[in-house]
């Protein structure tokens, strides 16, 4: 590792997201692997995907080698400004309509699933009984 790290921002480190030209955050360090992108075990999707965050999860959830993380310390840059790194981004799912679509309200629906059933079964009950008699 460098005797001096170099100390990156956020917006610096997600600027190199292509495969000519990649860094990533791991535990609060910046690593180039670009060198790596076409050797990596997992294909360089793997590495792609983790562009724009902290892919310390992403590394540490894969539960690589003791081989894999000596190798991290040829591909070091320097040290991550922390306080840049955005916090982890979330989903918010769009609002459903207000609106039944199909305009029928949905306890008809359910009244009529139960009470068809329901109908058919007296019926065929019905005409049991009334041809048994006869």
């Amino acid at each position: 590792m460098a005797s001096d790290p170099k100390s990156h921002i956020f917006e610096e480190v997600a600027k190199h997201n292509k495969t000519k030209d990649y860094w990533l955050i791991i535990s609060g360090k910046v690593y180039d692997v670009t060198p790596f992108m076409e050797d990596h075990p997992g294909g360089d999707e793997v590495l792609l995907s983790a562009t724009g965050k902290d892919a310390t999860n992403d590394f540490e959830d894969v539960g690589h080698s003791d081989s894999a993380r000596e190798m991290m310390d040829k591909y070091y840059i320097g040290e991550i400004y922390t306080a840049a790194v955005p916090l982890k981004r979330s989903y918010v799912a769009p609002q459903p309509p207000s609106y039944n679509p199909d305009k029928t309200p949905e306890f008809v629906i359910k009244i009529l699933q139960f009470l068809v059933p329901l109908l058919i079964l007296g019926l065929a009950f019905a005409v049991r009984l009334y041809t048994k008699e006869k």
